[in-house]
């Protein structure tokens, strides 16, 4: 990773992350709302479950790393369990994505570091 792909992997990185937080506690309040609510609920979720997908691909292409392939596949499982109405499996697969995008957001912070530019 060069200097300006570690400096987008890093600022989308902590964008991928604040939304993906948002997104698992959105899908656990979701999780527990009887079936009405729940109904009406799981576009949202899935909308932003989207959006945030969306920014994986973009950084994926913007700044090369192995492990954005795997963040890729954590965040379209997590858009399927949603569609496929267990939306409370969506967590797990989440929880993946935010591993992928940390390790990929921390070693891009090694390399600014070393850079010297934070």
């Amino acid at each position: 990773m060069n200097r300006q792909q570690a400096l987008m992997a890093f600022a989308q990185g902590d964008k991928i992350k604040a939304g993906i937080i948002w997104a698992s506690q959105m899908v656990e309040q979701a999780a527990g709302l009887d079936y009405p609510a729940r109904l009406g609920a799981e576009p949202l979720v899935r909308s932003l479950l989207q959006m945030i997908a969306h920014e994986v691909h973009l950084a994926a292409k913007l700044s090369p790393h192995p492990a954005w392939p795997a963040a890729v596949k954590s965040m379209d499982l997590a858009i399927v369990m949603s569609q496929s109405g267990v939306i409370q499996e969506a967590s797990f697969h989440l929880t993946q994505a935010l591993s992928h995008v940390t390790t990929i957001a921390q070693q891009a912070m090694i390399i600014l570091q070393q850079e010297g530019l934070i």
